[in-house]
């Protein structure tokens, strides 16, 4: 039989069992397998024991948990049934998730997932961790197990790795493939945690921008005093700390930093022309991201649109400390603090960003208070330029799965397991490939996955197994 018929038996079978892979997906998803600090690690380990379960019944054969010392467990399986002269792929995924966020704001309890019909072609599945990262998990090993059950073989060999630890930045991810590298070989990897520009029209990402967080702590009194027996002469931080924050935008909204833009990278021809070429609903933009009808873009319209989120870097305030309005008295704030977040563009330098936005806060204190800033871990961008047999094979896969040409994107933001990969798998083709869509809310409440989404990146998945051979 050849790869082609063995491929549309795979799909009929996909078809078929869709609703399995869907209880699948809830199964993992009921599991809160939080990473972050303050929640249990046991239900972290109890999510990568179901991870490795479902792992087995589709397939993967030598799975098993990995970790190092004060990690998260990863897992690891493998299938090289197609044997030493084919292909390998090197499959990602993670299987934590972040924080369920306020439960006041999910439709239904976060740990719950819960299916609504009529929203889209197939309905939606609501839930922490449904489409940031467990569907890609799924997508992986039905993909895999669609050829085996109905009676064909991939012709690719599989190896799948599923982190533990992305949401919390992948900090032993490097070790972890230093440690695994010659079991981890491969020739091309595909990295499942990224977007599509929109619902139903698949993408493959290309560029991603770095992050640096630095904090900026305040302090103007040793204590909080009476605002009307000591306010005018004497500073108070909150107000100092606002001096500083308001130096860091002009009025156009254009992050005032000397040089902030010092070597982002000039768009090639290509690179131009696809950007230009992408769909913009500016209005659709709006409502997805729920700006107020009052507020205008930053930079401008249409594909600058684009280019300022995925090629250009970014700076936000994205925490601030004082006292809360709640606990407000009528005093002078002794301290305050703020935390400054920089979307790092592809090409820039993280050590020069760090430097010249640290050199911006500390310049200059108003009214002589003391500021203390404090960079935190930081990262730069990434980018490829999709040529080459590994990027047709996908364009292919995709273009048949979603039943629409794929496009090429950026990502305005940082996946920390990138940069790990490129480094001890250098040289090495990787295809970026997701689920989430412009209304999937990842990381926030109501995150869900558009199920004929699912469906098509199952199907993708499945024929992207014969196209890479």
């Amino acid at each position: 039989m050849s790869d082609l018929s063995q491929a549309k038996r795979a799909l009929e079978w996909i078809d078929r069992g869709f609703e399995d892979r869907i209880a699948e997906l809830i199964a993992l998803a009921r599991i809160p397998s939080v990473s972050a600090s303050g929640f249990p690690e046991s239900e972290v380990r109890r999510s990568a024991e179901a991870v490795a379960k479902l792992l087995a019944a589709s397939g993967f054969e030598r799975v098993e948990e990995l970790a190092v010392p004060g990690a998260h467990p990863s897992v690891l399986g493998e299938w090289l049934g197609a044997g030493p002269s084919a292909p390998t792929l090197l499959l990602y995924a993670h299987h934590d998730v972040q924080p369920p966020g306020r439960a006041s704001h999910w439709r239904s309890p976060a740990f719950e997932p819960a299916r609504a019909a009529g929203e889209g072609e197939a309905g939606r599945l609501y839930g922490r961790g449904i489409v940031d990262d467990k569907a890609g998990i799924v997508v992986f090993a039905g993909a895999l197990r669609a050829w085996l059950e109905s009676g064909g073989r991939p012709p690719v060999n599989l190896k799948l790795i599923v982190e533990g630890e992305e949401e919390i930045g992948s900090i032993h991810l490097s070790e972890l493939l230093r440690r695994h590298r010659e079991r981890l070989a491969a020739d091309v990897i595909v990295l499942s945690d990224t977007a599509n520009l929109a619902t139903g029209l698949p993408s493959i990402t290309t560029s991603l921008r770095g992050i640096l967080n630095i904090d900026l702590r305040v302090r103007a009194l040793d204590h909080p005093v009476h605002s009307g027996m000591w306010g005018g002469p004497v500073p108070d931080a909150t107000s100092a700390l606002a001096r500083i924050l308001g130096r860091l935008f002009d009025a156009n909204g254009e992050v005032a930093i000397p040089d902030f833009e010092a070597g982002c990278r000039t768009l090639g021809p290509g690179e131009r022309a696809r950007l230009e070429a992408l769909p913009i609903d500016e209005a659709g933009f709006r409502a997805d991201v729920g700006m107020v009808p009052s507020a205008r873009f930053i930079g401008g319209g249409g594909s600058v649109i684009y280019e300022r989120l995925w090629h250009r870097p970014a700076l936000a305030l994205i925490g601030l400390e004082g006292v809360p309005l709640a606990q407000a008295a009528n005093q002078l704030i002794a301290e305050a603090a703020a935390r400054v977040s920089v979307r790092i563009a592809p090409g820039q330098d993280a050590e020069a960003m760090r430097e010249r936005v640290v050199a911006f806060l500390e310049a200059d204190p108003p009214w002589g208070v003391e500021v203390r800033v404090e960079p935190r871990e930081g990262s730069g961008g990434w980018c490829v330029e999709p040529e080459g047999p590994a990027f047709a094979a996908a364009a292919r896969a995709l273009a048949a799965g979603y039943g629409r040409e794929p496009v090429y994107v950026g990502c305005g933001g940082s996946i920390p397991f990138v940069a790990p990969f490129a480094e001890v798998l250098g040289g090495v083709p990787a295809l970026l490939l997701g689920l989430e869509d412009p209304i999937c809310n990842a990381h926030g409440e109501n995150e869900s996955l558009d199920l004929a989404d699912f469906r098509r990146a199952l199907r993708s998945a499945a024929l992207l197994y014969a196209e890479l051979a």
